[in-house]
């Protein structure tokens, strides 16, 4: 197994709404994710956190609480991710589509699980229920997760 790549992923929620991207380029292109990428060398979470939500959505994040640490490996690839779940507790801006990006703003009754990640579909009913998590998935290539456990941190 390769180094383990350390991730970040930003996510907005403001009255009854989620702010996610559309991918327009890379592994994710064509689905909805929130914000977030590979945490450079030398960086802390947090100041990746940020920088990828600026450069994805155009927002500034004024406040960000870590919420959920979740581990994935992708069956045949070599690959192992850590993938860091940030709740934007404050920001500023206005959402602008990007190089990588084009956000768009969810009823989280709507959120489209059908053209996103397989695994949000399990993670998210916690992150919207203002819980903290970690978690595991084990893929078969990217669109079958064929082992997964989640734990709730009280």
């Amino acid at each position: 197994m390769s180094e383990k790549i350390i991730t970040t992923n930003c996510l907005v929620c403001n009255d009854g709404k989620i702010l996610l991207g559309l991918h327009k380029i890379g592994a994710g292109k064509g689905r909805w994710n929130g914000f977030g990428g590979k945490v450079h060398k030398y960086e802390f979470l947090e100041e990746a956190a940020r920088r990828e939500l600026m450069e994805e959505s155009g927002l500034l994040a004024e406040e960000l609480e870590l919420v959920g640490v979740m581990d994935f490996e992708y069956r045949g690839k070599d690959k192992l991710m850590e993938v860091n779940v940030f709740r934007v507790i404050k920001y500023v801006g206005i959402p602008s589509e990007g190089r990588e990006m084009k956000p768009e703003w969810f009823s989280i009754s709507e959120i489209p699980y059908k053209d996103m990640w397989p695994d949000d579909e399990y993670w998210y009913p916690l992150f919207l229920q203002g819980k903290k998590f970690t978690g595991k998935f084990i893929f078969d290539g990217y669109n079958k997760i064929i082992e997964h456990s989640l734990t709730e941190i009280k």
